[in-house]
């Protein structure tokens, strides 16, 4: 993370809370749950862009483990090599934000404030996380999703501007970035987001 602060001195004041964020994404993937991540606009583009950081390399290689390769390899013992070869390690990631059946079925039948809350009742188990983007701090969206989450036994992480609106209070991690606009807030969220994933494909990849 050291790197991150470095090309960007205004994060220095985050970076308990960067260690803390890199602490707990790690610390759910080893315990076996998985990430669920939401945002809208921009930060619904973030939030796929996690997503695709997450679920296959992103600056280290991720082979197959033997186990992996085997049970391929046994199960096609014609095409799983070639399989095998292929394919790379994930770091389980699903983004609320994909899709458009599920979403707008229910914006229309029931409301468009909770699409993001009842995936994370559909989706999330205990041990989970939900990482939760808002340069405001206050999607009323995002911040349903947070309750259901915290209800559920969820992990939250969130990503806001200064202060943290709303989400402050329902994040177990809380990153506010500075910045006195939209478009400020969100130029330093890549970083910060780009930093995390690479810090934890280290950790779970890396020699």
């Amino acid at each position: 993370m050291r790197h991150l602060l470095d090309r960007y001195p205004a994060l220095a004041p985050l970076t308990r809370e960067l260690a803390s964020a890199g602490a707990l994404l790690e610390r759910t993937v080893r315990a076996g749950g998985k990430m669920l991540v939401c945002g809208n606009g921009g930060s619904a583009a973030d939030a796929e862009h996690i997503v695709g950081e997450l679920m296959k390399g992103f600056c280290l290689p991720r082979p197959l483990t033997a186990k992996q390769r085997q049970t391929l390899t046994e199960a096609f013992p014609g095409e799983g090599p070639a399989l095998a070869d292929s394919l790379q390690q994930a770091i389980p990631a699903v983004s609320l934000v994909a899709g458009v059946s599920l979403p707008t079925a229910f914006a229309n039948d029931v409301g468009a404030v909770n699409v993001f809350a009842q995936q994370t009742l559909g989706l999330g188990r205990p041990g989970d996380l939900l990482w939760a983007i808002s340069t405001s701090g206050n999607s009323p969206n995002v911040l349903a999703a947070l309750r259901v989450a915290r209800a559920f036994g969820l992990s939250t992480l969130g990503m806001t501007g200064p202060g943290g609106g709303r989400m402050a209070d329902l994040c177990d991690v809380l990153l506010a970035v500075p910045g006195e606009s939209t478009a400020a807030i969100q130029e330093l969220h890549l970083p910060v987001y780009h930093a995390l994933c690479e810090t934890l494909e280290q950790s779970l990849f890396g020699q």
